[in-house]
């Protein structure tokens, strides 16, 4: 009877951890769709709200035909170009793939996907919402980790190896010039945009053991957001996010007016797709850090939290919250993008190293000496 109980508690031990296994393959499959949804989604957000900002239309005819046969949806879907994400999948699968024999191969293939795989990585360690267990918040992740915004911020800068390899690989000028624009613009900005957070990793460590875990900055945000607390910060980070994206107005990497199109010029169909979405899971990436870092997180409102007694609501609720300001950050890079002309790169190097650069080391230090105070 003995033996028999020992196997049964052992059994149980292992059916709780193949259960936690479960549970974070699960969470880490619904954070990598989530990321993925908004990356093809903002494609459509993207026209629309070029379109209506240049005072067109946008996509209204795309239909699919046994989609745009189904009785009004059909119709709301076709209207509203929402079937524009399915024409452009089909169509970089369909399209024929060429390879140029001047290429190096093996880089040529992999840099597409390394665009693309970082994005994917960085998205498990963010807490996209809150969920309670025996009493206790638990971040709505896979991976809860103390160092998780170093994490974030190390794997989601990888990407730039994309734009190096397919520059490198493609044996041609303007993708070289764009892959080296890409590099040098990742290095300045990425030392702002560190600089930038310090503050807020040194206010965390006064009331937390794990300062750098993206968790317990978002939780210590609960009365006050740092984007009120710590402006200045918000700024620094938010402009070395759009540096770190290449979107306008720093798209050096990919600038039509002087490169073609920058790194990715010898890349068509699903490659070049790859390319694509890659860009805009940075952007989502990039916008779910600002969220947790200075935007509350999953708090509706500075000093607004979802209450643990509503159980499983709260959970839904606080990822909804999460997901909604996300959108409210994509729709900014789309606004940004068709207002401000594009910078040139004398000018953005010049912003980086010359502005930024000292404003986040003044800023840092302000926060120091204070916090010493």
């Amino acid at each position: 009877m003995q033996n028999l109980s020992e196997i049964t508690i052992f059994a149980s031990g292992w059916g709780d951890v193949a259960l936690d296994v479960l549970i974070r393959v699960l969470c880490s499959l619904g954070a990598i769709m989530l990321v993925m949804c908004f990356a093809g989604l903002s494609v459509v957000a993207e026209r629309k709200v070029c379109a209506f900002i240049q005072g067109r239309w946008g996509p209204n005819r795309t239909a699919i035909p046994l989609v745009a046969a189904i009785p009004l949806v059909g119709n709301f879907l076709k209207k509203n170009g929402l079937m524009q994400l399915m024409a452009d999948g089909l169509k970089f699968l369909l399209k024929e793939d060429p390879l140029p024999k001047h290429v190096d191969k093996f880089w040529y293939m992999l840099a597409p996907i390394m665009a693309l795989t970082p994005v994917l990585i960085a998205s498990c360690v963010i807490p996209f919402g809150v969920y309670w267990s025996d009493g206790q918040m638990c971040p709505l992740s896979p991976a809860n980790l103390d160092i998780s915004l170093i994490l974030a911020l190390s794997i989601g800068a990888l990407g730039v190896y994309g734009a190096l390899m397919a520059g490198w690989s493609s044996n041609s000028k303007f993708p070289y010039m764009g892959a080296m624009r890409a590099s040098a613009q990742v290095i300045s900005y990425e030392l702002a945009m560190g600089l930038s957070v310090l503050p807020v990793v040194m206010w965390v460590a006064r009331t937390s053991d794990s300062p750098l875990n993206l968790f317990e900055i978002a939780r210590a945000q609960e009365n006050l957001w740092f984007c009120i607390s710590q402006p200045l910060s918000a700024l620094i980070f938010l402009i070395a996010l759009f540096a770190e994206t290449n979107r306008l107005p720093f798209d050096m990497a990919e600038s039509e007016t002087d490169l073609v199109s920058g790194y990715h010029t010898e890349y068509g169909s699903f490659k070049f797709g790859l390319f694509f979405v890659g860009e805009y899971g940075h952007m989502v990436l990039g916008s779910s850090l600002f969220i947790v870092l200075f935007l509350g997180g999953w708090n509706l409102l500075p000093g607004v939290a979802w209450p643990e007694s509503w159980g499983w609501v709260s959970t839904v609720l606080s990822l909804l919250t999460f997901i909604v300001k996300i959108a409210m950050m994509l729709f900014l890079f789309i606004w940004v993008r068709w207002t401000l002309p594009r910078f040139r790169y004398d000018q953005v190097m010049r912003l980086g190293w010359k502005a930024l650069v000292p404003l986040a080391l003044v800023n840092f230090t302000a926060y120091m000496l204070f916090l010493a105070i």
